[in-house]
């Protein structure tokens, strides 16, 4: 006989807050076995409240950059060694030298990726995010092995730069990806959303998910997650867990100045960090799911 679905969500919830062991009515105990199945939530966060507060809502892992508003760019040392002395989750550090869709990148810009790496490894970065590209949208075989060969074993994802590649040759891709060493790949299935491109993504995931990680991101929220979750089966998901619009509202993370100074466009909308209330529903979501 299968479980009352509200059993389902108590267990969830009872996973998300962190508790092993919780009592069934019938009298059975459930132990929270399948832990290695668990199906695990990477935020992105561009700030030191927006990572305790990934932590404080369940995540997994963080994935750290700088101006999420620009796509996200390789973070600063120290807002590192800050949240490495205080948080225990991993930390993976964006490898991204500028803003910009093309991820072409000079030998100039590449020599500044592997000295950022050099300075984010030595103060504790627990694995790297990043992507190149060809002119012509194919995936840059040596900078990928030039970023491979500096990680000196840690585990890096190819990124959204995936999205641009030739949909046609997304399983060559995967393979060459998996070749080169990546452990994951964080892609929208070639579409702007998650969601849009949830098709692809299973597609993937069904012929590679013993090879690598394939990791559904961009434009994850708590409404659309369940669906993307099913179709896609995946054991990983990446949000940056904002709500700005719902009943878990928080304020900006940053004081809005009265006057008509900005430092850059940006700064003319609020700026808002990742809630914890949305990550915490995401890891119920997703805990619920994960058997």
């Amino acid at each position: 006989m299968g479980w009352p679905k509200q059993l389902i969500v108590t267990a969830a919830c009872a996973i998300a807050s962190k508790k092993e062991y919780f009592c069934l009515p019938s009298g059975f105990l459930l132990i929270r076995a399948m832990s290695s199945q668990d199906i695990k939530l990477e935020v992105c966060v561009d700030s030191i409240r927006s990572a305790f507060a990934a932590e404080d809502g369940g995540a997994s892992r963080i994935e750290l950059c700088s101006a999420l508003g620009e796509g996200g760019l390789t973070p600063s040392v120290g807002t590192l060694k800050v949240l490495k002395d205080s948080l225990s989750l991993p930390i993976f550090c964006m490898l991204r030298p500028r803003r910009g869709t093309d991820f072409v990148y000079d030998d100039r810009e590449i020599c500044a990726v592997l000295m950022d790496m050099d300075l984010l490894r030595a103060n504790g970065a627990d694995g790297f995010v990043f992507g190149s590209l060809n002119p012509d949208r194919s995936i840059n075989v040596e900078h990928c092995r030039q970023v491979m060969l500096r990680s000196e074993g840690l585990p890096v994802t190819f990124h959204r730069a995936f999205d641009l590649t030739d949909q046609k040759n997304m399983h060559e891709n995967v393979q060459l990806l998996k070749e080169l060493g990546f452990k994951r790949i964080l892609s929208s299935g070639f579409r702007p959303s998650a969601a849009a491109g949830a098709d692809f993504l299973a597609q993937m995931i069904a012929k590679h998910h013993r090879d690598l990680i394939i990791m559904p991101g961009a434009g994850i929220k708590v409404p659309n997650l369940e669906e993307i979750l099913t179709t896609t089966r995946c054991r990983e998901f990446h949000a940056s867990a904002m709500d700005t619009a719902s009943e878990d509202y928080v304020a900006p993370t940053t004081t809005r100045m009265e006057c008509d100074v900005t430092m850059g466009k940006q700064d003319i909308d609020p700026y808002y960090g990742t809630n914890p209330n949305v990550v915490r529903k995401m890891v119920t979501i997703a805990s619920a799911m994960s058997c």
